[in-house]
């Protein structure tokens, strides 16, 4: 892989190859490409005894819609250019997924491993001010969340931040995602992400034609899968396909990587690793002399679920895996995509797989806009009219249901039902639009040319129909 590989080019040169299946002015595929609004940023903060400057951004790209919506990410190889190629995906994964935001992406360059939880917090709120200063966030602005090096805790922070600096304001509980329950998060959102790459995935595998394209059967149960990145997103991925049916037959985390081909338990691997520390000699698996090798072993379904780039020019000609689903933003360079597109292999993007995150937080800020947590309003109305339907069927027939199946049968949503079925629906929807667009155009070759012309459509037609033009 070149060493002047540039992600934003990356995306950019897949957006300039979908445009060619659209019908939209020149000047406004330009508009949507670039990115409106680049903040970079240093900031002193004081550790121990010394001065540290940090080195910080946040940008928008896209203000057809509002907020911008986007997660921020705490690593010492966050610059520039990734901010910006994961702000412009953001911005076609929201379209795809019909989320009313513009993309943003938001990044710290530092380490969280290197620092304690006071050091961090100091950062996080010091950025949140410096963010406030520039109107780079509020509820109707610029809305954060999670990414890689951050959760919950962070967020937290974020908001108590905010609220500091606009004491009063109403929905300032919207300003951020991903947050505590405690704090005005939604249940659901911790597992989204994850638990939207199966919906996406279970979804290709349920699609006759697709599956005879790459030689499987339908469906994902007995189907052998290898998940890179055992974090959030690679847990909770593993965990929804292992519960499904389907064999997670090899791990891997930065220390290394584990395979047996007649499956792994992953609630056992994890408590194996916090037990040692590592993933490495798990009982039963063979250790693999890099976690890199798990790429490469067989199998039916590949999930790359830890950062950008680990696909490329060299290593995709080994990959056996006759699907990869991009869990990570980016895993997968443009000559990995060619080479597994010539080998036959269906790459299911990053840009709208990974939708779960964004998703549950459009979700969360509707619940932090409205005030009403899911499911307040209609669980007891919904619980009574199932005990009604349910006795009376019983009087009618004569007979009477086991008390599990009266309680399964009875039940009203809870927030995590709603939440869950919501995200279901999104992304079936998403999956089934996408193929469908890529069936429309012969050229196509890939599902990520046919994402990429959803996304584009959509943003162009909301740029056309309300005239965004100075």
């Amino acid at each position: 892989m070149s060493a002047e590989y540039s992600f934003f080019d990356a995306v950019c040169n897949s957006f300039d190859k979908a445009a060619g299946y659209t019908t939209f002015d020149k000047g406004i595929l330009e508009q949507i490409k670039q990115c409106n609004s680049v903040l970079r940023l240093h900031f002193p903060v004081k550790v121990g005894d010394q001065i540290e400057v940090i080195k910080a951004y946040r940008v928008q790209h896209s203000h057809h819609k509002l907020p911008c919506k986007g997660g921020i990410r705490f690593s010492e190889m966050v610059n520039l250019d990734e901010v910006m190629a994961l702000a412009a995906l953001m911005t076609y994964k929201c379209a795809i997924v019909n989320v009313p935001f513009g993309g943003a992406k938001g990044g710290i360059a530092i380490n969280p491993r290197q620092y304690d939880a006071y050091t961090l917090e100091k950062i996080t709120r010091r950025y949140t001010t410096e963010l406030a200063k520039k109107n780079f966030i509020g509820p109707g602005e610029d809305v954060p969340a999670p990414d890689y090096g951050t959760g919950e805790r962070e967020m937290a922070w974020i908001l108590d931040t905010y609220s500091t600096l606009r004491p009063g304001e109403i929905d300032a509980m919207a300003c951020v995602t991903g947050k505590p329950v405690s704090q005005g998060g939604v249940r659901g959102r911790r597992e989204a992400t994850g638990l939207g790459v199966f919906y996406g995935i279970r979804e290709v595998c349920q699609m006759p034609d697709l599956m005879a394209r790459v030689g499987l059967t339908t469906g994902v149960k007995g189907k052998r899968i290898v998940v890179q990145g055992l974090g959030n997103v690679g847990y909770h991925t593993a965990k929804f396909f292992s519960e499904a049916g389907a064999l997670v037959t090899g791990l891997a985390e930065f220390e290394g990587a584990i395979y047996n081909e007649n499956g792994l338990d992953v609630e056992a691997v994890v408590a194996h690793r916090k037990a040692t520390g590592s993933i490495l000699n798990f009982p039963g698996a063979t250790n693999l002399a890099k976690n890199t090798d798990a790429l490469e072993v067989e199998c039916d379904i590949l999930i790359p679920a830890a950062l950008e780039n680990v696909i490329n020019g060299e290593n995709a000609g080994r990959v056996k895996a006759k699907i990869i689903g991009e869990a990570a933003n980016g895993p997968l360079t443009p000559e990995a995509d060619e080479i597994l597109t010539e080998k036959g292999a269906i790459v299911i993007p990053d840009m709208y797989l990974n939708a779960g995150g964004v998703t549950v937080s459009y979700f969360e800020w509707l619940k932090n806009l409205s005030h009403v947590r899911y499911g307040r309003l209609e669980k007891r109305f919904t619980e009574n009219q199932n005990k009604n339907m349910l006795e009376q069927i019983e009087e009618l027939t004569g007979r009477s249901v086991s008390e599990e199946a009266r309680k399964l049968i009875s039940a009203g949503p809870d927030e995590v039902d709603l939440v869950r079925s919501g995200l279901e629906e999104t992304m079936i929807a998403a999956t089934r639009e996408i193929v469908e667009e890529w069936k429309k155009h012969p050229g196509i070759r890939d599902m990520r040319t046919a994402a990429f012309v959803v996304a584009i459509n959509k943003v162009g037609t909301t740029y056309t129909e309300l005239g965004i033009f100075p």
